[in-house]
């Protein structure tokens, strides 16, 4: 039996709420047969493992609030992936996306996405992206963003903005008018000037 199967099985049989799967070899899903189905579960960790897609059907994880696929191997995530209903943290950082899917801003109540160390640029986002209204932490270090949209002084409620080690060449003004934000973090970038709305 497979590591993952061991941990899944462990979990049903005590209805752990919180699954740990962080580098267990994992390739795929179909690895892990039961998943999909443990609807008490809250917290799913995949971190550290091999993973290249994730099924449409994990938003029938509907309890689910953090899911954690950091550093894996996932080009795409799915369309169905912003209905879950109290998704609050998603981490894929460190991937090979290059574009999100679309409707990706239609989560209910997410409030930290990382988006760290992928391929990810101001085309990758899809037109609702800056609908996140319940975002309080953003993480888009490490990608190929060269600008990134005025929209973004739509998350009101955003904290904190990570755009360090990008292709930054401007920053829009409307990141000084964000009312909550406390840390922003940009350097690594092609920045000559910032826009005196930041002071």
């Amino acid at each position: 039996m497979s590591k993952a199967k061991k941990v899944i099985e462990e979990a049903l049989e005590n209805q752990n709420p919180e699954l740990d799967l962080a580098d267990k070899g994992v390739v795929s899903f179909e690895e892990m047969p039961g998943l999909i189905d443990m609807h008490n579960i809250t917290r799913i960790t995949l971190s550290h493992n091999k993973i290249q897609k994730v099924p449409p059907g994990i938003a029938n994880l509907t309890q689910l609030e953090m899911l954690n696929l950091f550093n894996n191997h996932i080009e795409e995530l799915p369309v169905s992936l912003s209905s879950m209903p109290k998704l609050r943290i998603l981490n894929v950082g460190m991937n090979r996306l290059d574009s999100l899917p679309r409707g990706f801003g239609a989560f209910a109540v997410l409030e930290v996405l990382d988006l760290t160390y992928n391929n990810l640029s101001e085309t990758s986002l899809p037109g609702n992206f800056f609908m996140l209204e319940t975002l309080r932490a953003l993480y888009l270090g490490d990608n190929d963003f060269e600008t990134i949209p005025p929209e973004i002084g739509q998350l009101k409620n955003l904290q904190i903005l990570v755009l360090r080690e990008n292709d930054l060449i401007d920053i829009p003004k409307e990141i000084g008018y964000l009312p909550r934000l406390r840390e922003l973090h940009i350097q690594a970038n092609r920045l000559t000037v910032l826009p005196p709305e930041l002071g």
